[in-house]
């Protein structure tokens, strides 16, 4: 089973919703309504969904065929449910008919607004995180846990995803020495975590070879990345994120300072996993 960073960003309950204003459209407009954003259908036989209903089937030959984790494809599916919506809805009918309030629940649980003009908008844009297959991984639960924890606390809890952000760098680091066959002192501190992973991904400044990896610049970018996983493991130590007691809550923490905290541990995670996977990293050549 392949294991992915990954998380759908629209519910089956949701598409469910959409998909039965198909019902009452013809298979025409139905892929018309797709069509208009750049989607196409998938081949018959890769269907998943199984239904009588020749429109329910026609959208979800499409909608089988949408990235639901990328929010680039998300995007422009909420302009297809616009459509859909617009297609279907009687302007002649006052109120909100029982079929849109549902639709317009199911949207609010998955994170968008249904405006009164038919609209659909993020409540909160989605956090770029770790978008990678990682079955590749012996284990990785560890960094998966973190993740979810992360999307979870991002919007709504502010010292939860600090705190979730220095543990995401915590597992990619363990789990990174696990795959190396280094042994991990479970006692360790982030820093020493970070200095041996990188160490033994050629990774530091000291020991990167000749070419891109040894360049200046490239130097420069290894030396800032260190300084920016330590820098998340400290400012959750000094308080501001989840793990310690606090006779006082942190005053002034917001969102912002969340989405800074996440995207530079995603940013160190990612330069972890994508060393670790690359076939020519010079980590490989020094190994052999």
């Amino acid at each position: 089973m392949t294991v992915t960073a990954r998380r759908e960003l629209v519910s089956p309950a949701t598409l469910h919703a959409v998909r039965s204003l198909a019902t009452d459209l013809t298979i025409r407009i139905v892929a018309e309504l797709w069509e208009a954003h750049g989607f196409a259908p998938i081949p018959p036989e890769e269907l998943k969904y199984q239904d009588s209903g020749q429109r329910r089937t026609e959208f979800m030959l499409y909608a089988e065929g949408v990235n639901w984790s990328n929010p680039d494809h998300v995007l422009r599916a909420l302009l297809v449910f616009e459509d859909f919506i617009r297609e279907y809805r009687d302007p002649s009918q006052p109120g909100t008919p029982k079929w849109l309030e549902d639709i317009r629940v199911r949207l609010e649980r998955d994170g968008f607004l249904l405006e009164g003009s038919g609209r659909i908008s993020w409540q909160r844009p989605p956090v770029r995180l770790l978008d990678r297959d990682l079955s590749t991984l012996s284990d990785s639960s560890g960094i998966v846990v973190e993740l979810e924890r992360i999307r979870r606390d991002l919007s709504t809890d502010p010292h939860g995803a600090i705190g979730a952000a220095k543990q995401l760098i915590e597992a990619t680091a363990k789990t990174a020495l696990r795959e190396l066959g280094i042994e991990i002192d479970k006692n360790a501190a982030v820093p020493a975590l970070v200095n041996t992973v990188q160490k033994a991904l050629k990774l530091d400044a000291a020991s990167a070879p000749d070419g891109p990896d040894g360049s200046k610049a490239v130097k420069k970018i290894l030396s800032g990345s260190v300084n920016i996983a330590v820098g998340v493991a400290e400012l959750r130590n000094q308080g501001f994120g989840s793990g310690h007691g606090q006779a006082s809550a942190p005053s002034g923490l917001g969102v912002r300072h969340a989405r800074l905290t996440v995207n530079a541990a995603v940013t160190w995670c990612e330069l972890i996993l994508d060393t670790l996977a690359d076939p020519a990293a010079p980590w490989r050549k020094a190994t052999t």
